[in-house]
Formats: C-alpha cells, sequence, structure tokens
C-alpha cells in the first residue's frame, strides 16, 4: 500500500499510524531517507492493503476507523482531500487493511507460473522483500532470489536443484509469506518473536533452481523441446522421474567438489532424465548462476531443499567447521529428521559449498515415498521445516 507524504510526516509518523516496526518502513523505501521526504511523494507501506469503502448513512470517520480498529489519522492520511466533517452517503474513501493471513498457499501442484504470481504478491505486501535476477534458466526463465533482513551474516536457502522434488518450492514460499506476515504484525512464530532475526540475518533465497525441469513434470515438454525431451525420456511421455534441468543435464551433480568421480561412476554418459553430471563441471547455466551467487554473497551458510527421507547430510570430506555439529544437532531436534554427516556422494551444490568454503551447508530430504512426493505431504513437511527454518535465522 502507498500513501503520499503530507506536511510534517516521517518514518515515525507511519510506523506509529500503521503499528509497523521502523526497519519494515524504511527498507520498503530503498534510496529514500528520512531527510530526503517531499511532500506528495509515495512511500510504500508494508502489510496493507488499500479497499475502496462506500459511506453509509450515519457513518463518521471516527466510526469507520473504531470498526476497524484502526487510528483515525490512518483514514485521514488515505484520504487527504475529503472533509471529516462532511461525509454523504456513497461518498467513496479509501480505508488500510490489514493483511493477517497468508495469501501463499503451498498445498498445490506448483509450477514457475505460480512461483511469479506468488512472488509478485509478496513484493507488492511486503516491499522490505528485495527481489533479484541471479541468472537464467536454458529456456530464459529467471531465476529469482528473494533477500530480506538486515543482518551481516547471509543464510541461503534454495530448492528445486531437482525438477521432480519441486515440493520443496512452495515450502520455502510459505515460509516466506509466514515470515512477513510475523514481521508487520508482531505475531511470533512458534513463541519466537522475528523482528530480532530480521536485524540478525539476512537471507538469500532461491526458491526454484530448475524452473525448466519443475514446468517439464508437471505441465509437460514445451513444444520447442518436445522432440528433444522425448527422446532423452527414451520417448515416454511420463516424466515423473524427471529430475534433470531441460537439457538432460544433473544440476546438483554439476560442482567441482571431485566432480571426476561422480563423472566416472555415473552410469549415464550423456543428458537423461537423473544423474548425469554433464561433460564438465559448471556447464549449465542454472548451475553457473548458483556458483556466482555464492561467491558474490559470501554466505554465511547453505539451507539446500530436496526430497526424500527425512535425514540432511551436513558434512564433507571433514572440511565442515565445528559449528556445522552444533546446528545439526538443533535441526535434528525441531525437525525429527535423521542426521548423516557424511555419505558417498560428491559434486553436490551443498558439497561444494563446504568444499570452498569450509563454512556450515546441509542438504535436507524431505518427506518420505517416491518422488515427486504427493502434496498430501506438504502440511507435515512444512511443519518439519518451519522449525529448521527458524533455528537457522536464531543460531
Amino acid at each position: 500500500m502507498r500513501v503520499r507524504v503530507r506536511k510534517g510526516d516521517s518514518f515515525w509518523t507511519y510506523s506509529q499510524i500503521f503499528q509497523i516496526p521502523l526497519v519494515l518502513i524504511e527498507d520498503s523505501n530503498p534510496g529514500v531517507t528520512p531527510t530526503s521526504l517531499q511532500i506528495g511523494q509515495e512511500i510504500n507501506i508494508p502489510g496493507y492493503i488499500a479497499e475502496n469503502y462506500s459511506v453509509k448513512e450515519n457513518d463518521t470517520l471516527w466510526m469507520i476507523a473504531q470498526s476497524r480498529n484502526l487510528p483515525l489519522e490512518a483514514l485521514l492520511i488515505m484520504n487527504p482531500s475529503i472533509a471529516p466533517n462532511l461525509l454523504s452517503i456513497n461518498q467513496q474513501i479509501v480505508i488500510p487493511v490489514r493483511i493477517v493471513e497468508r495469501i501463499v498457499n503451498g498445498n498445490m501442484d506448483y509450477d514457475f507460473q505460480q512461483l511469479e504470481n506468488d512472488i509478485q504478491q509478496l513484493v507488492d505486501l511486503y516491499p522490505f522483500l528485495q527481489l533479484n535476477i541471479v541468472g537464467n534458466s536454458v529456456l530464459g526463465k529467471p531465476l529469482y532470489e528473494i533477500e530480506l533482513g538486515r543482518g551481516e551474516g547471509v543464510i541461503h536457502v534454495n530448492g528445486s536443484f531437482h525438477a521432480n522434488e519441486w515440493i520443496t518450492t512452495p515450502v520455502i514460499m510459505q515460509f516466506i509469506n509466514d515470515y512477513g506476515l510475523s514481521l508487520v504484525n508482531g505475531t511470533p512464530i512458534r513463541g519466537v518473536f522475528s523482528l530480532p532475526l530480521y536485524n540478525k540475518h539476512t537471507l538469500s533465497i532461491v526458491p526454484m533452481v530448475n524452473p525448466d525441469g519443475v514446468d517439464l513434470v508437471l505441465n509437460g515438454p514445451p513444444e520447442e523441446r518436445k522432440a528433444e525431451v522425448l527422446a532423452i525420456n527414451n520417448g515416454s511421455d511420463d516424466f515423473s522421474a524427471w529430475k534433470a534441468n531441460i537439457r538432460g543435464v544433473d544440476l546438483n551433480n554439476q560442482y567441482p567438489a571431485n566432480w571426476e568421480i561422480e563423472k566416472e561412476r555415473k552410469e549415464p554418459k550423456s543428458p537423461a532424465p537423473r544423474d548425469f553430471p554433464g561433460d564438465a563441471p559448471l556447464t549449465e547455466p542454472e548451475a553457473i548462476a548458483m556458483a556466482a551467487l555464492a561467491q558474490k554473497k559470501q554466505f554465511e551458510s547453505v539451507l539446500a531443499l530436496h526430497t526424500q527421507g527425512r535425514e540432511f547430510y551436513w558434512g564433507y570430506e571433514g572440511l565442515e567447521p565445528p559449528e556445522s555439529t552444533a546446528l545439526a544437532s538443533e535441526f535434528a531436534r525441531v525437525s525429527g529428521y535423521l542426521p548423516v554427516q557424511y555419505i558417498d556422494s560428491h559434486a553436490g551444490y551443498k558439497d561444494w559449498f563446504i568444499y570452498i568454503y569450509q563454512r556450515p551447508g546441509f542438504t535436507f530430504e524431505l518427506g518420505t515415498g517416491v518422488n515427486p512426493l504427493p502434496i498430501e505431504q506438504f502440511p507435515a513437511i512444512y511443519e518439519e521445516m518451519l522449525g529448521v527454518f527458524l533455528v537457522a535465522l536464531y543460531l
């Protein structure tokens, strides 16, 4: 929601009128400083939408404000041209409405179009979210990064490296929605108030690393690639087992952390629905973008979400730092997932992150069963991961 600056207004004014933390007002208006406010300038107010209201008989501004638990000043700032004592029946005024419920519904098939729709709604409602494009897929779809927070330490979360593990994306998106709700409304998540977390850490989130692959699994092949992907899929139009990107390269086998071992032992030696690590590390635009992002942002820690198994992996070649042990213990406690320090696997994003930076990295295998997991598991998976997200921000 936007308001126009009046004489004497400040960020503090808006914080008090709309009961929004001052830091969120500031971060919703990047490039605007308290001293640069100009009368008539539009300012973003997070957590609200503006609704039209038709004045009824006997209405007063005070009565309208009271019925909606708003200060009178909130109506005055939204309707600077009205005469408060001269309302007329059917007159149109604008009322600020605080949003207190989720707008993201993660409990559904979640393709790239749904991701874009939800991102746009969240950025509009919570303009303290910073939206970046960190690269593009093979088919040119943007790889979105959502940033939020003020802390120097950057925690990175990603999902849908693997196409048929797309349920990881709505898990992430629903958390962003719940985090935004908690921040603007001052409501705790599992007893934890979120504003201190916002000030302590910055979140970097890439909710869908492999949008082409996700769309292939959920919607079938695009016409321009139909013959190619059908050939890779042995002529079958059932893409439910597809993990790779649209070129048949497994993005989580693309990283230069003993990549040669995976190249030698992986059965596919050419593009395949899964497990083909490519002809060299970092050949695919999605993998390149994710490596460049880590190099640019210098993440404090990484959480990569996959499915399935209700376990997580947290070590690599003995290069993980001592603090990984404590984090793994807490993640296991709040999620119920089995912590596994080492597995015989290389060339994954988490592996590479630990290998290069010697910082905490985790691969979470959400849920149980056969990929793609049935959407009926979503509520349980979300609750299991919610504690993990909070711990990552808290510690």
